[in-house]
């Protein structure tokens, strides 16, 4: 039976980055983006309250998918369609959108007035720290899909190794502490294959918990009947969250690791507990939310460049980046999705 609630989840989340990507013009935390306009704490604090879990419970919603997945497929058929799904859209991707924004980039810091094609050449040819702000090369935000595809092919041994059936049977009995006790795994990895904060090794600990841990019905049931203290726990970790950010602008990995992990579950329990229901919404945006995110941001820094030099209101800038992006992202999945060789190419089912 489909469980309706990850894939709202999931839905959900992709749309969260069309305003996480909007503030990020006006982050004050240090963190580079293609366009940039100064600090808003305001803006900056909405990003630190969800940038512990937005992203990360993508990869336990992947891992939990994986596992439903994996019933019904072998592991040749898995891999293809991992191929096909993630693989392809990353170097089309690669090769022609995540471009696009270096080019902005490159016009707002340096005030670049050559052509795409010219950028699209130094793009291949440059390599720096690969965050792409200089034009140089970058996966961009595509980067949660290259990652995706490495951890689905290198986990997919584990599973065959260690069935999750064989572990089902400790995870039923586990006690809410030590389910919230796993963010340890997920801390520790984070220093494994860690590029810039971009962690391998921690969004694979996530995946695989999806997949042991979080996909088990009898684990939801106990985080289901603690779901109050799970919900005062997220409210004063991330209370406490924003005030070390205020004092100190650094929170330490251990104390984001620990939220994040509380966030991902109170998200979980909640979303099954409200979200576990099939809509139109539902049905559109399991096709449309993949190529939406593949779209979105390159759309989202082109728009940014030219509002800022229409518009010098704030708060009518961050509504038309935000509202204006995401309308132009739709209109360009619906054209595109027409386009079959381009269908392919954004992972459209």
């Amino acid at each position: 039976m489909r469980k309706h609630y990850i894939d709202n989840l999931r839905n959900l989340t992709i749309l969260l980055l069309f305003p996480v990507h909007t503030f990020m013009i006006w982050n004050d935390f240090g963190s580079k983006f293609y366009i940039w306009l100064g600090e808003s704490k305001i803006l900056s604090t909405l990003i630190v309250l969800v940038n512990p879990w937005f992203m990360p419970i993508l990869f336990v919603i992947a891992g939990m998918s994986s596992r439903f997945s994996l019933e019904r497929r072998s592991n040749k058929e898995f891999v293809m369609q991992r191929i096909q799904k993630l693989f392809v859209p990353f170097i089309s991707g690669t090769f022609f959108f995540v471009p696009f924004q270096t080019l902005y980039a490159r016009r707002f810091f340096d005030a670049y007035d050559g052509g795409f094609v010219e950028n699209w050449k130094y793009f291949f040819t440059h390599v720096t720290d690969f965050s792409g702000y200089d034009g140089a090369f970058t996966p961009g935000h595509l980067w949660f899909i290259l990652f995706l595809f490495l951890i689905s092919l290198l986990s997919l041994a584990i599973f065959r190794l260690v069935p999750c059936q064989n572990v089902a049977s400790r995870v039923e009995k586990m006690p809410v502490w030590r389910i919230l006790l796993l963010f340890i795994p997920v801390w520790i990895m984070y220093y494994m294959g860690n590029f810039g904060g971009f962690s391998v090794g921690k969004d694979m600990a996530l995946y695989l918990l999806g997949y042991y841990v979080l996909s088990n019905d009898s684990v939801m049931e106990t985080l289901e009947k603690n779901r109050k203290w799970l919900a005062v726990l997220w409210g004063i970790g991330s209370a406490a969250l924003v005030i070390l950010y205020y004092q100190f602008k650094y929170y330490g990995d251990l104390w984001i690791n620990f939220v994040g992990w509380l966030s991902i579950l109170a998200v979980l329990v909640f979303g099954k507990k409200y979200l576990d229901r099939r809509s139109g919404f539902t049905d559109y945006l399991n096709r449309a939310s993949y190529p939406v995110y593949i779209l979105h941001q390159s759309i989202l820094v082109a728009l940014a460049y030219y509002v800022i030099q229409i518009c010098d209101a704030f708060v009518i800038q961050v509504g038309l980046i935000w509202i204006g992006s995401f309308a132009l992202t739709i209109a360009a999945y619906h054209l595109v999705k027409r386009i079959p060789v381009v269908r392919k190419m954004i992972g459209v089912n």
